[in-house]
């Protein structure tokens, strides 16, 4: 792509041999402990390269496990100093599997599963009002709003008011109050509307007020160290800011009536989102719903341990059951009212579909959920993979988008649907 097409595309620049750019862990890489041929791998990892040849994505890591095993772990690009507006003067820095990258929306997977583990413990009844746990939040007509409407995006408060200042994202006792104080648009759970940033707080509450702790230290002793993660923590610690990636708003510019959907979305246009995502405050901050950090193999590991029922390494994380009722569809599929395109939630995951869905054709039994439309993060039982393509762009439309379908599209066609009787117990 020349530089008048990288400028009017907004993208990065993409070198003619991307070897030089790649970084592959060949040592966890083991396609055929589980049967699966090198040309299926790299046949995926072609569909990873084209998307990042269009230039969208500074850089992309992708984990892929198939019955367990890791069978593609990659990186490609840079994790900083390649975005459309970097100069030759910007030190670039290579992307590596081990660089840890902000979920965004994908962060809400794994809030949702800890509320599901809460109620596991007995500490919570998802049907509960959250007003039964926070009296505060029934100010304003939300008495009866429960948990579980919030975990499926029925709660009615999709978004926080409108002329709020950004700086209350890191400030969570103001976010509190406009949220309790927030009239709902609706009370009965009847219609979706996605909670891009709200739900994540209200959940938050709930869960710190009947464990007395943080939610950090919730995550941190339930889930991420039985599971030996590195990262995957809320937000970053300020001595690791420097390792975490940059974050770039490319492609074109989106207009009306895109433009319109991404505010309502998101509570700002796009480049307001990367000024944002890159604010130090927001890095440290804790934002349930919107800034968990950690690579593609961490949030891989996160959805096989689902895939196993709830175990990883043979430490039970959480029941089957619990894992079962994470991802029971809530509802029917319905046209949602913020990004006005029809979806399946559970109470907490977006799932897929047939004969096509968001995780592909085929896809009835996957689910997973999507960081800021280009994060994609699932796990299908019905092929029994976890996936995670993480990257550093924020494109909304452009000429990225076959590319990104493309790579869905082989990842289902290479794993064939398992027979039922031989399906992960999550299908069943």
């Amino acid at each position: 792509m020349n530089r008048f097409a990288r400028r009017a595309l907004h993208t990065c620049q993409v070198p003619k041999d991307l070897s030089t750019v790649t970084s592959c862990d060949r040592q966890h890489e083991k396609p055929e402990a589980v049967g699966v041929s090198r040309d299926t791998v790299e046949d995926i990892w072609k569909s990873a390269e084209a998307l990042y040849r269009t230039g969208v994505h500074p850089g992309i890591q992708l984990s892929v496990r198939h019955r367990g095993e890791q069978i593609l772990h990659r990186a490609i690009g840079h994790a900083t100093g390649n975005g459309p507006g970097d100069g030759p003067e910007a030190t670039r820095v290579a992307m590596t599997t081990d660089t840890p990258i902000c979920y965004f929306s994908a962060s809400k997977a794994v809030t949702a599963l800890l509320m599901h583990m809460l109620a596991e413990q007995g500490l919570v009844n998802l049907m509960d009002p959250v007003a039964y746990y926070c009296p505060e939040f029934a100010q304003s007509g939300k008495r009866t709003i429960t948990v579980h409407q919030i975990l499926s995006h029925r709660g009615g408060i999709p978004a926080i008011p409108r002329e709020t200042p950004i700086d209350v994202l890191w400030d969570k006792d103001e976010i509190w109050r406009l949220l309790c104080e927030a009239k709902p648009v609706e009370v009965d759970g009847a219609k979706v509307a996605y909670h891009a940033i709200t739900g994540g707080f209200v959940l938050q509450r709930v869960l710190e007020k009947v464990t007395g702790g943080t939610i950090e230290e919730y995550l941190d002793t339930h889930l991420r160290q039985p599971m030996g993660m590195k990262w995957f923590t809320y937000g970053i610690a300020s001595k690791d800011l420097s390792s975490l990636a940059t974050n770039y708003a490319t492609g074109p510019t989106p207009v009306f009536p895109v433009s319109w959907v991404v505010n309502r979305a998101l509570g700002g246009d796009i480049r307001t989102v990367e000024q944002v995502t890159n604010d130090p405050r927001f890095q440290e901050a804790v934002i349930p719903a919107g800034n968990l950090c950690g690579t593609a193999e961490e949030m891989g590991r996160f959805f096989q341990m689902m895939l196993n029922g709830g175990v990883w390494n043979g430490h039970r994380i959480c029941s089957e059951m619990t894992v079962r009722r994470s991802i029971q569809q809530f509802g029917s599929l319905q046209m949602d009212r913020t990004m006005l395109v029809p979806m399946r939630f559970s109470a907490g995951m977006m799932l897929g579909g047939n004969p096509v869905g968001l995780w592909g054709q085929q896809s009835r039994y996957a689910f997973g959920h999507i960081g800021l439309i280009n994060k994609l993060c699932w796990a299908d039982s019905a092929r029994d993979i976890s996936v995670s393509l993480l990257n550093t762009g924020f494109p909304i439309v452009g000429h990225h988008l076959p590319a990104l379908a493309r790579f869905v599209y082989t990842v289902c066609n290479r794993f064939p649907l398992i027979p039922e009787g031989q399906r992960p117990l999550a299908a069943a």
